[in-house]
């Protein structure tokens, strides 16, 4: 299929109630039925929407990908909708007892496309995700609707390595689903924007809103960003809903082709020291 001229991305903004899947899905689908419209390309989710960001309750909540709860219930939205979605991420219960952060990627038709896994665990300041999550093996950049998407969850968001891979293996557009919490503002402003400037592409980045528990918060501040940083679309506050922006693919590949910064890497940065 054709890379289409433009398309409409519409990303989920929500507080998930920690460990509470049942809660978490009729959310979704109240915000789903009340706000979002059939002329929607691309349905995009945050991370761990299904049970919070509390890693002692990821494992409780894990699934078979083949059994998947979850799964089935945003295939049956992708099909109502016509949309592709991204599904942010659930626990994946894989072979050995291991368990993975996984984003399922359903198309128009409501069929599981493909997966990827969380590379790069947050286990820092007080979070664990690392002693119950293993990490992902590769990135995964999936085609839908002729739109080469390059996925990343959360934490990947700091390491560029991952979206110049993405770059230069043909991607339109990044994603990260996130669960970010609001005392990192200023890494959530720079590192989304930046991601977008230094590959010339659109970034949608998504993230949950609310409180986690005690004093600890989600940012609440999901974005899209377009191939030179300008943001299009944003939601700044903690409330929940939908922010939809259009994306238009020639305007970028024309930046691309005046502003060839891409062909200025240099093919070694051995570093010199004196």
């Amino acid at each position: 299929m054709e890379q289409p001229e433009k398309i409409k991305v519409s990303a989920l903004q929500m507080c998930s109630e920690i460990g509470n899947k049942v809660a978490n899905f009729k959310k979704v689908e109240r915000i789903v039925s009340n706000e979002l419209t059939k002329d929607t390309d691309f349905l995009i989710l945050p991370e761990v929407w299904t049970v919070g960001w509390s890693c002692e309750d990821f494992v409780a909540s894990a699934e078979s990908l083949e059994r998947s709860e979850t799964v089935k219930f945003l295939s049956e939205i992708a099909k109502d909708y016509d949309t592709n979605i991204l599904g942010g991420s659930f626990i994946v219960k894989g072979d050995s007892q291991k368990y993975y952060n996984t984003c399922p990627v359903i198309n128009r038709k409501g069929e599981l496309v493909t997966t990827y896994s969380k590379m790069h665990l947050y286990s820092y300041c007080g979070c664990s995700e690392g002693t119950y999550i293993t990490s992902g093996n590769n990135p995964v950049m999936v085609t839908l609707d002729g739109v080469k998407i390059g996925l990343t969850i959360c934490y990947d968001i700091r390491f560029p390595e991952i979206y110049r891979a993405y770059r230069h293996a043909g991607a339109d557009m990044l994603v990260n689903m996130a669960a970010w919490g609001l005392k990192k503002p200023i890494p959530w402003e720079a590192l989304t924007r930046a991601r977008a400037i230094e590959n010339q592409a659109y970034m949608v980045a998504v993230t949950q809103s609310g409180v986690i528990k005690g004093d600890d918060w989600n940012i609440g501040h999901s974005r899209i960003l377009d191939y030179v940083g300008e943001t299009i679309g944003e939601i700044k506050d903690q409330k929940e809903g939908l922010m939809s922006s259009e994306i238009k693919f020639n305007e970028m590949y024309e930046y691309r082709n005046c502003c060839t910064i891409l062909k200025d890497i240099k093919g070694n940065y051995e570093v010199k020291s004196v």
